[in-house]
């Protein structure tokens, strides 16, 4: 079974394709088991993904910034990222991790609740939609065009595997060359075992073969409770319908406002804001003034292995991340700078008018000065602790938090 489109289609540039590919993609290719050749695209989308060679600066690749050591996600802490010719130019947003990509396209609920869609605006429907920018962004590989990526990848070491797939035919046209390069990412995305392992300690601990240290127990309560840290607002940490594990995301967008981070070159213009929803990424939006500022709500599984937290990467530890949470509105002279008359410039990365959108109603962000945060010290770091059982690779074999705990593996 031939996973391309069939020949008088894999000629057209556009849509049609891509949504072929796109249905093909999510009825069959998706297992990561499957004895197909669904499998043999997945494993081609991954030497893509880490094919340096794609890029302009022949020095970056996929994996450059989503590492697979780092959780797919970036392995330093820089707030963005720099890509080009010369790897000098620099990105907008920090990087997210790649794993546990579910959800589809972006759409409002029937409340009004925008959810779902790639990236953290959201503008992106689908992993194959996903993977285009990359290649092309000046920021990233920056190829520029879809005929430059084909070049590239007729003179890739896997061209006569990537014909194998797409037939003989499949660099003669260089956007159709583009976008079967991308649906090869995509399946790698969707059906890779590592990046869907679900075996972090909490997996482990649903699973009835371990059992929580009494500090990481202490976190998840606080976590789910919503007159504390009410996280499970936004990242379910309890099963599916389904019996599938929870991925701590509800694929919503909210508004925190998080500090400006003077990191970002972009930054250093005043008149510059990064919208999330409402661009300056994302244009379709840019008339609902009041989602301006939100950001694509990220899951918490391996939210320990991270050097940045938030979209512009402002704090580097996550103890500073649940900080921000919990004391943003009782003591928001920690987190913002003044003016020079003194007074506190709070949602200082949102223009005034902009700064109503900020989510002040919700526990924890409904606290005022003077109030007690929703969380102290010590309930910061049990959180801390709880959110730290949800980094993958977990062996219960060097586990020293509480290994009397450890029970035996449910039958």
């Amino acid at each position: 079974m031939r996973h391309s489109c069939p020949a008088p289609v894999r000629r057209l540039r556009g849509h049609l394709c891509a949504a072929v590919f796109l249905t093909v993609l999510s009825a069959s290719a998706v297992a990561a088991d499957a004895a197909s050749s669904a499998l043999t695209v997945a494993t081609l989308g991954r030497e893509i993904f880490l094919d340096p060679s794609l890029s302009a600066s022949g020095r970056m690749s996929c994996a450059s910034c989503h590492d697979p050591a780092h959780a797919h996600a970036q392995s330093n802490a820089l707030a963005v990222q720099s890509g080009g010719a010369g790897l000098d130019v620099p990105g907008f947003r920090s990087v997210p991790s790649l794993r546990y990509l579910n959800g589809g396209a972006f759409f409002f609920a029937k409340d009004g609740t925008p959810t779902a869609g790639f990236n953290r605006d959201g503008r992106a429907a689908s992993l194959i939609d996903q993977a285009e920018r990359p290649f092309l962004a000046a920021h990233e590989m920056a190829n520029g065009d879809a005929a430059t990526v084909a070049a590239k990848l007729a003179a890739a070491s896997y061209a006569d595997e990537f014909r194998k797939q797409f037939g003989n035919d499949a660099f003669d046209d260089a956007e159709g060359a583009l976008l079967r390069a991308r649906f090869a990412i995509a399946a790698f995305e969707k059906s890779a075992p590592e990046l869907h392992p679900f075996d972090s300690k909490y997996d482990y601990f649903l699973q009835g073969r371990v059992m929580l240290a009494p500090a990481e127990l202490r976190g998840l309560t606080l976590f789910n409770r919503k007159d504390k840290g009410n996280c499970v607002a936004c990242h379910p940490s309890t099963r599916g319908s389904d019996g599938s594990p929870p991925l701590f995301t509800d694929y919503t967008y909210d508004n925190l406002g998080v500090p400006r981070n003077r990191e970002i070159p972009a930054n250093a213009d005043p008149g510059y804001f990064d919208f999330g929803l409402c661009g300056p990424d994302r244009t379709d939006l840019v008339a609902l003034r009041d989602r301006c500022g939100a950001f694509k709500v990220p899951t918490l599984r391996n939210v320990a292995t991270r050097q940045v937290f938030f979209h512009n990467g402002l704090f580097k530890t996550l103890r500073d991340a649940v900080r921000f949470y919990v004391r943003r509105d009782t003591h928001p002279e920690e987190f913002y700078p003044r003016a020079a008359d003194g007074t506190l410039s709070r949602f200082d990365d949102l223009p005034l008018e902009l700064q109503r959108n900020v989510n002040t109603k919700e526990v924890p962000y409904d606290r005022r000065p003077g109030q007690a945060p929703r969380l102290d010290a010590a309930e910061i770091d049990d959180l801390v602790a709880f959110l730290q059982t949800l980094t993958d690779g977990y062996d219960p074999a060097t586990d020293t938090a509480d290994p009397a705990r450890n029970v035996p593996a449910a039958h």
